[in-house]
């Protein structure tokens, strides 16, 4: 039997139970696994279940076990299951082979005696058996010589140690046990339940004794009965083999809903935006990832961490054909996918109210095109159903409003028994698009004011002509101007903030659980996201950041109080949250929101926003007094706290450290404010000249360690850190210094690894591994560059140009080994070191 031959009902029952975080999955045997014989000893499970069982088992949270009322210890010889899948014996008393010890003296000397009352009855019964367990005895009459001995030896256990006080009794087919302690297969799956913590549990069973687990079912949980007869589960199948393809389909499905196994590559991944609102698109035209009303709110569509069940929006050719590409509009974040007579036009809506997000969709070309639309509100967990009106869909069940216009399109709509999704084939024609506009935010349906073709060309314009205007390097003209477009859009212009990363949850380690919220606004990410659209001679960016700044400076004590990083619209973060639900990118668990990091001391981001201030003064010329302020604020942040120890840029979770890239930033937080003043002749705190010169005292005498030759991590080591470059790279030491050569060799001795650097090696008290930051390799080519190595700078440029999806996006991290990328995307710190870079070969 294949799995299109179970009841749809059921086959969408299994895939809902796949989909729980930790899922028990727990079987009866004789009927179930194994299919009932003459004799019970030659009873054994069919070998598909017995392989799907040991599958489940080796998946990540989840759990196989066998409840039977079989004796344990002749349960484990007879089915002869793997030690993952867990044995539960006697009805569920017995979970462990010595559980015989558990009996009282009382106890045993009950089950003595109802073990010689049964014998006495059995006695010359042909056929008549007794089966003696640690906690009870069993007799069976299916291989009685005639019915009615079956039927008479049944009676007379029932009228006689049945009666008995302190006897438990379960009946089954042609069989009654009675034991000396509770018996019941409900409570022994509520104990598999509490200790797995599973959140839900399917139970396969036959028998009459399989009831009372039936009856604990509830909620998510899913019961399946195996022959005909009444019962408490939901749903039925024929016989052992229908087991073993439920199994299998389950297995199945929970692989592919744990694994990801259609993951797309991370670089592959387009970003669609609007300096509101961001999306990703994959290569075949799937929207997979969009969150309203904020990029940092809650995902409509999160397939990109939960596969298609978390929400997409996808549209392909009905007849399936790879895509030959896909690219940006030239200067635009408008993104074309093109199939042989078909093209895809996505874009996000500019000049919107601010709740708005507004994604257009346009399809042309001259074939069949299928479009799914799928919308999970809060990363799946709200259900949605679908009205039908006049142009489009209305969206029911979220808590703002939703509406897809979709004139002339006609929707097929269908429910998994909890969500709706809405399905059509359309044909587009010669100068007559197939027009989707999916409005967040609003329930106005009507037809726009302007044509499509007017709004595309404003969306267009608002990039292009910013693109215009830039100063761009002649090294990788095209690449770079795609990385300032990405910085740009991951301005959230409402607020001036400027998020890290379009994402959250993507790993540092396929499979493991270094994945972070990155849709927040870091000071140190913002500062150095903003200088770097500066550097290209765009100054709105860091005017807005400054001013995002500045309002939250004006909600804390002092500057010396700044948190790492905020909500977009300056807020604190709430608790960091793990999203069970969702299995996450290709399987990497937990999925997050919020972060933790947002708790933590980080002395060094008062750097990054001097430098930004001084970067926008010079390429300004002229200084403003808001600006002055934020240098003075800090500079005043500083000299309070300087001497701390702090959690680092990479923000490790474990004890604070004084770390030397911290100390730099702290004296370039300083020296660069002194340097401002000077040039635009403002007054300086007379503190500050003999701080900056005691902070540089302190980093070169505890931060340089003889015996590595090279500045470390932090004082009280002699690990390294790609970050402590920042000794040359910021000027607290000139870059001829031999201490710096020999930290640049240093490093790129341990750190290095062919076309990566990573962060550091050290213990970090997470479990796994991760990739080479791509933005520490950028360290490394300014550091190549300021010690006079140009050939390997533009050897490690080149791989980093490399790595770069078709469409010039980068993520956070490459994988040397697997040559993969990884972590958030697209990631600013990324873009903002290729810039960097190629301004420097560019000199």
């Amino acid at each position: 039997m294949t799995a299109e031959a179970l009841p749809a009902e059921l086959r969408r029952a299994i895939c809902q139970l796949a989909r729980t975080p930790r899922l028990l999955v727990a079987s009866d045997y004789d009927g179930t696994l194994a299919p009932i014989v003459a004799d019970p000893e030659q009873a054994r499970p069919l070998p598909e279940s017995v392989n799907a069982l040991r599958s489940l088992a080796s998946l990540h949270e989840t759990t196989s076990a066998v409840i039977s009322g079989r004796a344990l210890r002749d349960l484990a010889t007879l089915s002869r299951l793997p030690g993952e899948v867990h044995l539960v014996g006697s009805h569920g008393s017995e979970f462990d082979v010595g559980f015989v010890h558990a009996l009282d003296a009382n106890a045993k000397a009950l089950l003595r005696r109802i073990e010689a009352e049964l014998e006495e009855i059995a006695d010359g019964q042909e056929g008549v058996q007794l089966e003696v367990k640690p906690a009870s005895v069993a007799v069976h009459v299916r291989r009685a010589a005639s019915e009615a001995i079956g039927e008479a030896v049944l009676s007379a256990v029932r009228s006689g140690p049945c009666t008995w006080e302190g006897v438990q009794v379960t009946e089954g087919k042609a069989v009654i046990e009675l034991a000396v302690v509770e018996t019941d297969k409900g409570h022994a799956l509520d104990v598999l339940r509490h200790q797995v913590g599973a959140t839900a549990a399917i139970f396969l069973g036959d028998d009459v004794t399989d009831e009372k687990a039936f009856a604990r079912l509830h909620g998510p949980d899913l019961g399946i009965r195996v022959g005909a007869g009444e019962s408490l589960a939901q749903h039925y199948v024929s016989d052992p083999a229908d087991v073993a393809t439920v199994l299998a389909f389950l297995l199945e499905e929970r692989r592919a809903w744990l694994h990801g196994d259609q993951a797309v590559p991370i670089e592959r991944l387009t970003m669609l935006a609007n300096e509101r609102s961001v999306a990703l698109v994959t290569p075949d035209a799937k929207v997979n990832w969009l969150c309203h009303p904020e990029p940092d709110s809650a995902a409509i569509f999160a397939d990109l961490l939960g596969g298609p069940a978390a929400g997409h929006f996808s549209i392909k050719p009905e007849h399936g054909s790879l895509p030959l590409g896909q690219r940006y509009l030239p200067g635009t974040m408008i993104v074309e996918t093109r199939w042989s007579r078909l093209l895809v036009t996505d874009y996000l809506e500019h000049d919107l109210a601010s709740h708005r997000t507004d994604l257009v969709r346009r399809i042309s070309g001259s074939t069949n095109a299928v479009i799914t639309f799928a919308p999970r509100p809060e990363f799946g967990q709200v259900p949605v159903r679908f009205i039908r009106e006049q142009d489009g869909l209305r969206v029911v069940g979220t808590s703002d409003p939703m509406v897809l216009r979709s004139p002339g399109v006609d929707w097929e709509i269908t429910s998994d028994g909890v969500q709706e999704t809405a399905r059509a084939v359309v044909r587009p024609r010669e100068g007559a698009p197939v027009l989707l506009e999916l409005r967040c935010g609003t329930d106005d349906i009507s037809e726009h004011a302007q044509a499509e073709s007017v709004r595309r060309d404003r969306a267009a314009g608002y990039w292009s002509d910013w693109a215009a205007g830039l100063r761009l390097p002649t090294v990788q003209t095209d690449l770079v101007l795609r990385s300032a477009l990405t910085l740009r859009g991951l301005v959230h212009k409402d607020s001036g903030s400027i998020m890290a990363a379009a994402t959250t949850s993507l790993p540092e380690e396929l499979g493991g659980v270094r994945n972070w919220d990155y849709r927040y606004c870091w000071l140190r990410d913002g500062a150095m996201t903003a200088a770097a659209l500066v550097s290209v001679g765009s100054f709105a960016e860091a005017d807005g950041f400054l001013a995002w700044l500045h309002g939250v400076l004006e909600t804390i004590p002092g500057p010396e109080r700044l948190h790492p990083l905020y909500t977009l619209h300056g807020t604190q973060l709430g608790a960091e949250a793990v999203i069970d639900t969702l299995p996450g990118y290709a399987g990497s668990r937990p999925v997050r929101v919020g972060n933790l990091a947002n708790q933590q001391v980080q002395l060094d981001v008062f750097g990054p926003v001097v430098d930004l201030v001084v970067q926008l003064a010079s390429a300004r010329g002229s200084l403003s007094d808001a600006d002055w302020a934020m240098a003075e604020a800090m500079a005043e942040a500083v000299s309070r706290r300087w001497h701390e120890p702090d959690h680092g840029i990479w923000e490790e979770r474990h004890a604070p450290r004084h770390h030397v890239y911290s100390k730099v930033m702290c004296w370039l937080t300083i020296d660069r404010a002194i340097k401002l003043g000077e040039q635009f002749g403002r007054s300086l705190d007379p503190s500050w000249v003999p701080l900056r010169d005691t902070i540089a005292t302190d980093v070169l005498k505890n931060g340089w360690n003889d015996e590595v030759q090279s500045f470390t991590t932090a004082y009280d080591g002699d690990d390294l850190d790609a970050a402590s470059l920042f000794v040359g790279l910021s000027g607290l030491i000139d870059p001829t210094d031999e201490r710096f050569q020999s930290t640049v060799t240093a490093i790129e001795a341990e750190l290095r690894s062919g076309s990566t650097v990573y962060r550091y090696h050290r213990d970090d008290g997470l479990p796994g591994d991760e990739g080479g930051f791509h933005l520490c390799a950028a360290w490394m080519i300014e550091s190549y560059l300021l010690t006079g190595r140009r050939t390997e700078a533009e050897e490690l440029f080149g791989q980093i140009v490399a790595a770069a999806g078709p469409t010039g996006l980068l993520p956070e991290e490459y994988d040397p080994v697997a040559e993969r990328s990884l972590g958030n995307h697209p990631q600013a710190y990324s873009h903002l070191g290729l810039i960097r870079c190629a301004q420097l070969l560019s000199q």
